[in-house]
């Protein structure tokens, strides 16, 4: 059997823990680096947005003026999207919640009303109400 050699720190020993490290260089090598092509979105809510493998959005779905439009416009790209993994119906209606819910706070009343009645527009367009 192996003897492990326990070592003790003393808080009063003396000597620092500074000195023992290992000493890095600042300067990054520029090969470990990911160059990128294009600009990625800021966030990963925006990404998700727009690259999901639900649905391919049409642009500014969500600014639309009319619930009927929007959820139109979400039942068309679920219905025709062959990359979603479940049904149409729950896709869209996921992509409008997952939009809602991010929106968090930021998003005015008068925009989160229009998306909550996007949302039995939704309903209605499927024959699920």
């Amino acid at each position: 059997m192996a003897h492990v050699r326990k070592t003790t720190h003393s808080r009063n020993s003396g000597t620092r823990k500074s000195s023992r490290r290992k000493k890095t260089s600042t300067r990054r090598s520029t090969t470990t680096r990911k160059s990128a092509k294009r600009a990625a979105p800021k966030r990963w809510s925006q990404r998700v947005t727009k690259e999901s493998d639900a649905l391919d959005l049409k642009q500014g779905v969500f600014k639309l003026t009319s619930p009927k439009k929007i959820a139109t416009s979400l039942k068309r790209s679920a219905e025709h999207s062959s990359r979603r993994k479940t049904g149409a119906y729950r896709s869209a209606l996921s992509m409008l919640t997952f939009y809602i819910n991010r929106a968090g706070k930021t998003l005015p009343k008068t925009q989160r009303a229009r998306l909550e009645k996007a949302k039995v527009e939704l309903k209605r367009a499927f024959g699920r109400e």
